[in-house]
């Protein structure tokens, strides 16, 4: 029924309606369901090429029964602020989890970082990650590491001088402008093939259309990703109360 779970019989409706390359919001219309349903549905099942509705059926039954006894003790021990639904909140954690490991993260790494985004300061300490995700101390090191490298989270010190991992909008300009370079490192070294091979020679040419398609992107990065940051956070500076 609209509202309830999603039976194997919705399942293999989202199935379908993937392999037709419907978008969301018209597999949900025909359920009669959220568009963010069958969205979470389809991102923590293997996304949208790699759904299988068998797959998805017997995954969520695993899921459910593994969890019982602990959704209960966490909607107690973590009370949600500004009114959350607890588990709705629980849900998106997981599918952005997935999207993020969609995207290359491992899954400590994904979800560490949806963690820090969730959560209304935008930081925490190694500590509280490690009492939020139940992981070991040294699992949150790593990806914290790991997330550094690439920046997508940075660090800083609190008024107790504990050291707070931090995700802020100036960090997506930060790994944008990291990929342009790592762009621009692949380019060179392709350019440096064309010699070593002969210009004009087959595996020469398809390396100089390499250099040439990675100058082009990372070039297109740098330059959306600085007018981005320049329209998005100037504006949004300047929509800021004055007794902020």
């Amino acid at each position: 029924m609209p509202g309830g779970r999603l039976t194997q019989q919705d399942r293999q409706q989202i199935a379908l309606g993937l392999a037709d390359g419907l978008a969301y919001a018209e597999i949900a219309r025909r359920l009669d369901r959220p568009t963010s349903t069958i969205t979470r549905e389809v991102m923590r099942n293997g996304g949208p090429t790699g759904y299988r509705a068998d797959l998805a059926h017997r995954a969520t039954e695993r899921r459910t029964h593994r969890r019982r006894p602990a959704s209960s003790r966490g909607s107690e021990s973590v009370p949600q602020p500004h009114g959350r639904d607890a588990e709705a909140v629980r849900e998106y954690e997981e599918m952005l989890t997935t999207v993020f490991m969609q995207s290359g993260l491992p899954k400590m790494m994904a979800r560490v970082l949806v963690c820090l985004y969730t959560t209304d300061a935008g930081s925490l300490t190694a500590s509280e990650l490690t009492q939020r995700l139940q992981v070991s101390p040294a699992s949150i090191s790593k990806a914290i590491t790991f997330l550094e490298s690439l920046d997508l989270i940075r660090r800083e010190r609190d008024e107790r001088r504990r050291e707070r991992y931090v995700v802020d909008d100036d960090l997506w300009y930060q790994s944008m402008i990291r990929s342009a370079r790592d762009n621009a490192q692949l380019s060179e070294a392709a350019r440096q093939g064309v010699g070593i091979l002969g210009r004009g020679t087959p595996a020469a040419a398809r390396l100089e259309n390499t250099a040439r398609f990675l100058d082009f992107v990372g070039e297109s990065i740098i330059r959306a990703a600085e007018q981005a940051r320049e329209v998005l956070y100037t504006k949004a500076e300047a929509h800021k109360p004055d007794d902020e």
